[in-house]
C-alpha cells in the first residue's frame, strides 16, 4: 500500500497538516498544529500525533491529549489520554484507521491509563476498526444548534422559561461582551476555576488558554464571551472556532450572581454573534448518556438544540492503575469538599 505512519510532529509538514485538517469535511479546531503547539506548552499536558502518509501525501492525522493532574506518581495514576474529533482520514478506509490506532496503542500504553476518542460527527464506519483494536463503544450526546435559521427562529426555538430568564438578565442590566485580551482572560480564569473547584473537576492550568489565546486569530483559537453586571464579570464561556463552528468548552458563573442570570443570556448572545459572523453551527457540547437524566443536558436542550449521539470509544490501557486511580479520585474529590 506503501504507506507510512509518523509519530513525530517535526517531520510533519505545518502547511501540510494545516490545509489537511481544514480542507477535510469533518476537519475541527482539536486535530490542529495549533493545539498541538498549546498542549507542547502546557504544564502536565502532554500531545501525541500519529499521521498518516501515502505516496508522500498526508491522508490521516490523529491528535491526542495526554492530561495529568499530578507530576510523579501521582501523575502517572491520572494521566488519560483525550482525543477529539479524530482520527481525521481522507477516506472512509477501515485498515488504514486500524494502522494508525496499532501505532497509536504503542505510542500510549505506557503513557495514559486509558484513552477515550471523543466523537464530533458520525463513527459508525469506524466502529469495526475500533472493535479490533480492542475500544469499546459509549454512547454520548452532543447538542447542535444551526446558527443558518433566522434570528426568530432561533428565539422561538428557546424555551419559553428560557426567554424569560433571558429578559430578566437584560432588565438587571447585565450585559454580554466579547473579548479576547489577557486581563478578561485571567478574570474569566478566576471565575471558572471556582466552578471547577465547588464541582469537584479538575481543571486545566492557566496556561493553557494563554498559549492559545496567543495562537488565535479571526477564524482560528479561543473566543471569551463574558456576562458582566455593574462594570464586574459575573459569568464566562471560554469558546473555540474553527471554520465555521463555534465549540461551547468551558462556561460558568458566580454563584452569588445566578440571579442576574449570565448563564441564561451568554449562550443566547453567543448564538447572535456567531449568526452575525458568519458561523453556521453552535456546537453546545456533551450532554450526558442517552436515558440517563442529566441537568447539564437539560440545561442546553432549552435552546432548541439537536440532540445528536456521535458516542465516544474508550480502551482501558491499565487496568490496575486505573481502579487506584479512581479510589484516589473519590478522595481527592472528599478532600476538595
Amino acid at each position: 500500500m506503501n504507506i507510512k505512519i509518523v509519530t513525530e510532529a517535526d517531520a510533519i509538514d505545518r502547511e501540510e497538516w494545516e490545509q489537511f485538517v481544514y480542507n477535510h469535511p469533518q476537519g475541527n479546531v482539536f486535530q490542529t498544529l495549533q493545539m498541538y503547539e498549546a498542549y507542547s506548552l502546557t504544564k502536565n499536558y502532554h500531545p501525541i500525533v500519529i499521521a498518516c502518509f501515502k505516496k508522500g501525501a498526508l491522508i490521516g492525522i490523529l491528535l491526542a491529549a495526554v492530561l495529568k493532574e499530578y507530576n510523579g506518581i501521582l501523575g502517572k495514576l491520572s494521566a488519560r489520554s483525550i482525543i477529539w474529533g479524530g482520527p481525521l482520514l481522507e477516506k472512509r478506509d477501515s485498515e488504514i484507521m486500524k494502522m494508525i490506532l496499532n501505532s497509536y496503542e504503542k505510542k500510549i500504553k505506557k503513557a495514559a491509563i486509558f484513552s477515550q476518542f471523543r466523537n464530533l460527527t458520525d463513527s459508525d464506519w469506524a466502529k469495526p476498526a475500533f472493535n479490533y483494536s480492542g475500544y469499546n463503544y459509549e454512547d454520548h450526546l452532543n447538542i447542535l444548534i444551526d446558527l443558518k435559521k433566522s434570528e426568530d427562529e432561533l428565539w422561538k426555538m428557546v424555551h419559553s422559561k428560557r426567554r424569560n430568564e433571558i429578559r430578566r438578565a437584560y432588565k438587571e442590566n447585565t450585559e454580554f461582551l466579547v473579548q479576547t485580551d489577557e486581563n478578561t482572560l485571567k478574570n474569566g480564569y478566576e471565575i471558572l476555576n471556582e466552578v471547577y473547584k465547588l464541582a469537584k473537576l479538575p481543571f486545566p492550568d492557566m496556561s493553557f488558554f494563554q498559549n492559545i489565546l496567543s495562537r488565535s486569530t479571526k477564524d482560528f483559537g479561543l473566543k471569551i464571551f463574558a456576562a458582566t453586571n455593574q462594570k464586574k464579570m459575573i459569568g464566562v464561556m471560554f469558546a473555540l472556532i474553527y471554520k465555521n463552528r463555534i465549540y461551547d468548552w468551558y462556561a460558568g458563573a458566580y454563584r452569588e450572581a445566578l440571579g442576574k442570570y449570565p448563564n441564561d443570556l451568554i449562550p443566547w448572545e453567543v448564538m447572535k454573534w456567531g449568526k452575525a459572523n458568519g458561523f453556521e453551527i453552535f456546537d453546545f457540547g456533551g450532554a450526558g448518556k442517552p436515558n440517563i437524566p442529566y441537568g447539564v443536558r437539560d440545561y442546553k436542550m432549552k435552546f432548541g438544540g439537536e440532540s445528536v449521539n456521535f458516542g465516544r470509544f474508550a480502551k482501558v490501557h491499565q487496568p490496575i492503575k486505573i481502579r487506584i486511580a479512581k479510589s484516589g479520585f473519590k478522595i481527592w474529590q472528599f478532600l476538595k469538599k
